[in-house]
């Protein structure tokens, strides 16, 4: 049976909207989903685990490994920077995996200039207040920061449009449901059944 080369999923989300509960239960239900993990300079959160959530390097390493080109994207983000192993990426679709990274705005759109076939999903709040909510709910921010953190909110939303598909994670079952149902679908698209069963195909059609 003949390998077709893997997807890239990017799933994008403002702070607060579940994109990371989501991601998991996709990680889950479809373990052939291969997740990147960045690099970045922040400092590790309470149990985050190097290699697992982020690559942590200062940001000396980070800037060596940007001038070298390693980075498929990257970007500042409240002062720290994140990227995403050009390398790795394409060693993952070669080998026919299918890819997830879960990036902000801007590095999806460095990726769609790499990889115009991307497939790219946003995932939205129900509303700001109940993202204002959720975030004062995890009461990990001062209010100077959550104001901060909502006015980048809808500078993120105005991009929604360049997005394949935007979920709007107002019932957190049926997000999970929509999201792993993207993936299923874009499984089955033609181009990639074609090769993956070739053979069968083959042995069906009435011309030899």
């Amino acid at each position: 049976m003949a390998k077709p080369g893997g997807n890239i999923y990017i799933v994008t989300a403002p702070s607060g909207a579940g994109k990371t509960t989501l991601v998991a239960a996709l990680l889950a239900a479809e373990p052939g989903v291969k997740l990147s993990v960045s690099y970045t300079t922040r400092a590790p959160r309470e149990g985050e685990v190097d290699g697992v959530h982020y690559h942590f390097v200062d940001r000396d390493a980070f800037l060596a490994r940007l001038e070298r080109g390693e980075f498929l994207e990257h970007a500042e983000v409240y002062g720290c920077y994140y990227g995403t192993s050009s390398l790795w990426i394409r060693e993952r679709l070669a080998e026919g995996d299918d890819i997830l990274l879960e990036i902000d705005w801007q590095g999806a759109q460095q990726v769609r200039e790499a990889f115009p076939e991307a497939i790219s999903i946003f995932i939205l709040p129900p509303s700001l207040d109940e993202l204002e909510a959720r975030l004062r709910g995890r009461a990990t921010d001062s209010d100077e920061v959550i104001e901060r953190r909502l006015a980048v909110v809808r500078s993120e939303i105005d991009h929604v449009g360049n997005f394949e598909y935007v979920l709007v994670n107002d019932d957190i079952e049926v997000a999970k449901q929509d999201l792993i149902s993207i993936i299923r679908a874009e499984r089955l698209r033609a181009t990639k059944q074609l090769t993956r069963h070739a053979a069968l195909i083959a042995s069906m059609k009435t011309a030899p």
